[in-house]
């Protein structure tokens, strides 16, 4: 039997229901839109430039429905400012939030570190947040050199994981017995 311990014992005050986004980036976007779109199939969303950000990025789609991942591909703006998104092909990771104020409040107390930025629109018009992907000093816990996105999850993808979540342990108990 396995025991799961934690560093905290006060209850954790929203969940991760899964992953929301991947980010890909590269110094040229039609290069990775190559494997993704054309040979992988996925389908091009949308679009997302930011100068603040320095991003040029299309979205894209695999999966359908609240379980849709998106996957963005993204080239800098300008190779030369920062933030550099091509210079880690794995850009970042977005996991689905149930309430992202609540995490973001309860994540800092726990000493987890921010980007700057904080609690803002995202590419695909939900309220996003970053974890910062260096601990310093003050907030010792941070994304050990990835960086993560938190994504607010709308109603209907809250709603679908928990349905989905309480059918699974609905047969999980059904095949215990």
């Amino acid at each position: 039997m396995t025991t799961t311990t934690t560093t905290t014992n006060t209850i954790r005050p929203f969940k991760v229901l899964g992953i929301q986004q991947i980010a890909i980036g590269g110094p040229d976007k039609l290069r990775l839109q190559t494997l993704w779109v054309d040979m992988l199939g996925l389908e091009v969303t949308g679009t997302f430039k930011s100068e603040r950000e320095n991003v040029d990025e299309d979205i894209c789609a695999m999966g359908v429905g609240p379980f849709k991942v998106e996957v963005d591909l993204m080239q800098p703006l300008d190779p030369e400012k920062k933030p550099a998104v091509h210079t880690t092909p794995l850009n970042h990771v977005g996991l689905w939030i149930d309430d992202l104020p609540k995490a973001v409040e309860w994540l800092t107390a726990q000493g987890v570190r921010f980007a700057p930025g904080g609690i803002r629109k995202g590419a695909a018009g939900f309220d996003i947040c970053f974890l910062h992907p260096k601990a310093n000093d003050e907030f010792p816990i941070a994304g050990e050199g990835v960086l993560i996105e938190m994504v607010q999850a709308p109603p209907e993808v809250v709603a679908a994981f928990s349905a989905f979540g309480a059918s699974a342990a609905s047969a999980t108990s059904a095949t215990t017995r």
